[in-house]
């Protein structure tokens, strides 16, 4: 992955700051789903949200050509199989992060970035990114021996995004970003579980 310097990441508006003292409760939403809660006495709502670092820049931009990659890939499975689990494995890649580069690519716009130029795929080594020889031969695989290639490439591309996100946890500190990356953490081990189940069950 790329190593640069982040310049300056906009400063969030400041949100308006409110100690709670002994006036009426007040209520704190919780996550989508859950119930809200009572704030406690002196527990300031409404705090800041904390600036975007070098580490959040870094992970936008390296996922983005990450992800398309990916895309790149399950656009193969239609004309090239007709297993079903494969299909769906490879649908639900798709809807989930053809809507993570939208929110990428507009984020990094916000920060007056540029997101990565479409034919951007190179990246570190260890990141799981397919290369060219191992697309071509995607490319050219059918039935059983197409399946098995792209489990087998997806798995290692997963396993990739998974410590992209991990990084990223480790060390951002944007509130949407890491929540991006606990959605790529959680999502992708899943998967990676279900293709290496798949993949055992293929003929020899």
């Amino acid at each position: 992955m790329t190593t640069f310097v982040l310049a300056a990441c906009s400063q969030p508006p400041a949100q308006p700051v409110s100690p709670i003292g002994t006036e009426a409760p007040v209520l704190v939403p919780g996550s989508p789903g859950a119930p809200a809660r009572t704030a406690t006495p002196g527990e300031r709502i409404g705090q800041p949200p904390k600036a975007a670092v070098a580490s959040d820049v870094r992970f936008a931009e390296a996922m983005i050509p990450h992800h398309r990659q990916a895309l790149e890939m399950t656009s193969l499975v239609n004309d090239r199989t007709t297993t079903p689990a494969i299909r769906a494995i490879a649908g639900a890649i798709t809807a989930a992060q053809t809507p993570e580069i939208k929110a990428m690519t507009g984020w990094l716009t916000a920060l007056g970035r540029q997101a990565p130029a479409e034919h951007a795929h190179e990246q570190a080594p260890g990141y799981g990114m397919a290369t060219t020889q191992e697309l071509n031969a995607l490319r050219a695989a059918r039935g059983t021996a197409f399946d098995r290639l792209f489990l087998q490439l997806m798995t290692r591309h997963h396993q990739g995004a998974v410590k992209m996100a991990g990084e990223e946890l480790a060390n951002g500190r944007d509130q949407r970003m890491r929540m991006l990356a606990k959605d790529v953490y959680s999502g992708q081990s899943i998967e990676i579980a279900r293709m290496r189940e798949l993949l055992k069950s293929l003929p020899s």
